[in-house]
């Protein structure tokens, strides 16, 4: 039984598309050589930056106390010099509008130090199941053209193999331009924020069965080489000498 002929071709899918949420990470911090008294400053800052993100509840999908840290800083031994504390809130914006104004405010709260923001597609997003079906048909044509250069046509679809498409991984996140406006020397700043556009990426190996080809070319026929025999050989008449039975007479 012969093998029925298969085309193995990979397709590619790439676009960019806006981010969905923008990661923000803020951090209040409190120095002094009281120990008691980092920890007061540390909540009253922590209660600062508490009230900021409450005015923006609607902007905010989420918000995480992502660390705490008090240590003691030493200097000539074992002698403490400064007690630091500080602790982080990472913060998930959904609406982009009000995150430079929410990130001045942080900004402007003291000993407040702010970073970001991280673009990023939800894990569900549907931009990364967009992708996938785009290489898959930029595939499936590939395969058709293959078929049709050997005058054959695509039978039946064998495989489909992801090579480890990003789905919607994001880029190295950064903050992409800000800029400050303001209209009069005493008005507020305002901070102009562009999302980065997000990169997604699918890619795809497909194995696709076509039918025989019509007038695909063969190489020339073979045939085994001629066989032979040799002489006719034939084995010599044997004969014994002629016996005969002495004649019996009687007396």
């Amino acid at each position: 039984m012969v093998d029925q002929p298969m085309v193995v071709v990979r397709g590619e899918a790439l676009r960019d598309v806006p981010p969905e949420l923008a990661v923000v990470s803020v951090t209040a911090m409190s120095r002094d050589k009281d120990r008691q008294t980092v920890q007061a400053r540390l909540a009253e800052r922590a209660d600062r930056v508490r009230e900021v993100l409450d005015a923006y509840r609607e902007a905010i999908e989420k918000r995480e106390t992502s660390g705490v840290q008090l240590y003691p800083e030493f200097k000539r031994g074992e002698r403490v010099s400064v007690y630091v504390a500080n602790v982080t809130t990472t913060v998930t914006v959904t609406d982009f509008g009000v995150l430079g104004d929410l990130m001045l405010r942080l900004g402007a709260l003291e000993q407040t130090r702010i970073a970001g923001p991280w673009w990023q597609l939800r894990p569900a997003s549907t931009a990364g199941a967009e992708v996938r079906r785009e290489a898959i048909a930029e595939a499936l044509r590939r395969a058709r053209e293959y078929a049709a250069a050997v005058d054959a046509e695509p039978d039946r679809l064998v495989e489909i193999v992801d090579e480890g498409a990003d789905g919607g991984a994001p880029r190295p996140m950064m903050m992409r331009t800000a800029a400050f406006h303001a209209e009069a020397a005493d008005a507020a700043p305002h901070l102009d924020i562009e999302p980065q556009l997000q990169t997604v990426r699918a890619a795809v190996v497909v194995r696709v069965a076509i039918t025989p080809p019509a007038n695909f070319p063969t190489g020339p026929e073979t045939t085994g080489p001629e066989t032979t025999t040799g002489p006719e050989t034939t084995s010599p008449e044997t004969t014994g000498p002629e016996t005969t039975s002495p004649e019996t007479t009687g007396l």
